[in-house]
């Protein structure tokens, strides 16, 4: 095993980190530990699939990895962007500051970072699994999915099926596998198909962001939520997102994105703040806002 230490740049909220990554955690292929703060899963490098454990720290992530020394280089960029360890958040705290909703949130925690997904494929199918559905319930089928066609990997993990798999899967069988609808199994095989066609979710937001809007059951929100996630879009909002909209007091979609206009260039940190709000056991006064 290897074992290091990656620093943030600034600190890191870890209890909003841990409970992410625990919360929409894929049976059979991750490991969260939250008493330990610690997430375990596999990451692809160019000699396959290598566990890796983050134990998230307030100054960064210690990593334990049974890949080699060869390939610490890719999977410690991998794991800085996953977790979003190199943002100077000075900027996003000068730049929300003022604003009455903003404000509170991120002086409560000045610390709190844009997690991401590693692994861009797994990231668009989860994505689909998770519409009109809890995260719960989101993982289920995530995990009946990797069950059903993923392969043994390392550490007793499971790796995530691959996009030749699934869109080579007969439909009914994939439906009946994960227990999802005609329509959504169908879509998982749409994103597989165009993946293998070449799809790849990095590069231009907007270019990417029409790709995916192009595959028949994305709608504007997964597309919105992948370029948050995936493409690392620090100007991207999800204005249809329904725990976002009751974060900002139960606006319109219109509205929403009218009012997200003020957050800008830095809209992904109000997204992950009013997100993180939303779902905290610990709320943070807040005055009236109106709109």
């Amino acid at each position: 095993m290897n074992n290091f230490f990656l620093a943030a740049n600034g600190s890191v909220e870890t209890v909003p980190m841990v409970s992410l990554l625990a919360n929409h955690f894929i049976p059979g292929c991750e490991l969260p530990d939250r008493s330990g703060s610690s997430h375990t899963r596999l990451l692809s490098t160019t000699t396959g699939h290598h566990s890796v454990t983050v134990t998230v720290r307030p100054s960064g992530v210690d990593v334990s990895t049974s890949a080699p020394s060869s390939q610490l280089p890719g999977l410690t960029a991998t794991i800085r962007r996953w977790l979003d360890l190199d943002t100077d958040l000075t900027a996003v705290a000068t730049a929300f500051d003022d604003d009455a909703l903003l404000g509170p949130l991120v002086r409560h925690r000045p610390g709190l970072r844009a997690v991401g997904y590693p692994e861009p494929f797994e990231a668009a199918i989860m994505t689909v699994l998770g519409q009109q559905v809890s995260v719960a319930a989101a993982g289920t089928f995530g995990g009946r999915l990797a069950a059903a066609y993923g392969t043994p990997g390392v550490a007793g993990l499971t790796v995530f099926p691959t996009p030749e798999v699934l869109a080579a899967a007969p439909p009914e069988q994939l439906r009946t596998a994960v227990g999802v609808t005609r329509t959504r199994g169908a879509t998982v095989q749409h994103v597989a198909r165009a993946f293998c066609d070449g799809l790849t979710l990095h590069g231009d937001p907007a270019s990417t962001r029409t790709a995916l809007l192009a595959i028949p059951g994305i709608g504007p929100w997964s597309a919105d939520y992948l370029t948050v996630r995936v493409l690392g879009d620090r100007d991207a909002f999800t204005p249809g997102d329904l725990v976002l909209r009751r974060a900002m007091g139960n606006p319109s979609i219109r509205e929403a994105e009218t009012l997200s206009e003020r957050w800008r260039p830095y809209r992904a940190y109000a997204l992950f703040h009013l997100w993180t709000e939303a779902t905290s056991a610990e709320k943070v006064p807040q005055p009236h806002v109106s709109r």
